[in-house]
């Protein structure tokens, strides 16, 4: 699969086919008997929810589970179609609930089925490429998807964490992150192409240029970099990630959630939406952002109306900031009835209070090269809290002390 196509994994909305057999295929290749169940419910939070009942008195992240690049250990359900069973799970419903009995859902074998694999699949790819090799590989696949996603897991932590605490957030530790696994599983699916002329192929890895250390792939008989031992083991996972969200697997059972039914983020991959929540899972658990910052229902609706009396009336400061960049600086100096306090031959200076944060504070310039029509555009800068002197600013903006701003002509 192409790190192109495992980018779409990774932002892929509703629910996905086959989920249950995914799971128990992981299970199976990672030694592991596979469960007696599996839940499917409608998002993380509520799979963390379920996840931290079924764990009772037991410390929450006990699954050591860690999501970063290099893969360190950084109604009741009835039975279904499945060799155990696929059910869904409401609230309140412990292992009892689930007709586990008395055994529980057994413990996490998060460390069997994601760690360990990764762990083996690492170490044959970095013996086989070598340091250099394997940071280039890295660097071209999950590399490129690593930081949006890592984004779009802590939103979803800071989430949870909100609705349940940390002693929730801890929970999700212990998950198997489903489509969120994307950056590393791209990596290895680039390796386990059939040869080089597979991976060269691969979108995103313009036909190897620039992977001059990937010497493996470019000599003959490195076709069987398709077999490599230590890659195998993987297609469950994989399978997983292209049909569910995070998942929680147990000796017993496995709770699997569902992906969200709407994803809407910025140019630059953040979660935003001006109009509703930016991400929404089907029981209504949802995250609102403005440009990947967190914030309350309805924040982005009342954009639209902004006026400086309620800029100056929000008493989140992180907001306030938000509300200022949407509205205009400049705009809000005009409509805000700001004083200046310094001028010279150089611009303007304005300064407005913002309670409970740094004041405003900007220089007005005016450019000295003329529009086409003949007039000249004038800007506003923003400088530091302490500038006192409309040069000092614009000497700021260039990065130089004021006494050293001697420009023959500005620009």
């Amino acid at each position: 699969m192409a790190t192109l196509t495992w980018e779409r994994v990774a932002l892929a909305t509703g629910p996905g086919e086959d989920a249950e057999e995914a799971v128990r295929q992981a299970y199976r290749e990672a030694g592991l008997a596979e469960p007696e169940l599996v839940v499917v419910l409608p998002s993380p939070a509520a799979g963390a929810e379920l996840a931290a009942r079924l764990a009772g008195g037991a410390e929450a992240g006990s699954g050591q589970g860690s999501d970063g690049p290099d893969g360190s250990d950084g109604p009741d359900g009835q039975g279904g179609d499945g060799p155990g069973g696929v059910g869904s799970a409401g609230p309140g419903v412990g292992s009892g609930g689930l007709g586990l009995g008395g055994g529980g859902a057994g413990r996490c074998v998060r460390d069997e089925l994601r760690t360990r694999p990764w762990e083996r699949a690492r170490a044959a790819a970095y013996g086989e490429l070598g340091p250099v090799g394997w940071a280039e590989l890295w660097a071209e696949t999950g590399g490129r998807l690593w930081p949006q996603v890592d984004r779009l897991v802590g939103d979803l932590r800071r989430a949870i964490a909100d609705r349940g605490g940390e002693s929730l957030r801890q929970v999700t530790l212990d998950a198997v992150l489903g489509q969120h696994d994307a950056p590393w599983l791209s990596a290895f699916d680039a390796l386990d192409a059939p040869g080089p002329a597979a991976l060269g192929g691969l979108d995103g890895l313009g036909g190897l240029d620039g992977l001059d250390g990937l010497d493996a792939l470019d000599a003959p008989g490195s076709a069987a970099l398709g077999g490599l031992d230590g890659l195998d083991g993987l297609d469950g996972l994989k399978r997983v990630a292209e049909r569910a969200g995070w998942w929680w697997p147990y000796e017993r059972v496995a709770i699997v959630t569902e992906r969200p039914v709407e994803l809407h983020l910025d140019d630059q991959g953040r979660l935003h939406r001006a109009d509703g929540p930016a991400m929404v899972y089907a029981d209504g658990f949802a995250l609102h952002a403005w440009h990947g910052m967190p914030v309350p229902a309805g924040f982005g609706a009342a954009m639209t109306g902004l006026t400086p009396e309620r800029i100056r009336s929000e008493e989140n400061a992180e907001l306030r900031r938000v509300m200022l960049e949407h509205f205009g600086f400049d705009r809000y100096l005009a409509e805000s009835g700001a004083k200046p306090v310094h001028s010279d031959e150089t611009g303007v200076l304005w300064r407005v209070e913002l309670d409970g944060d740094e004041p405003l504070v900007m220089v007005e310039v005016v450019n000295s090269t003329p529009e086409p029509d003949g007039t000249r555009r004038t800007y506003f800068l923003r400088v530091p809290p302490w500038t006192e002197r409309a040069r000092q600013g614009v000497a700021w903006t260039f990065g130089v002390a004021e006494d050293a701003y001697l420009p023959q002509r500005e620009t």
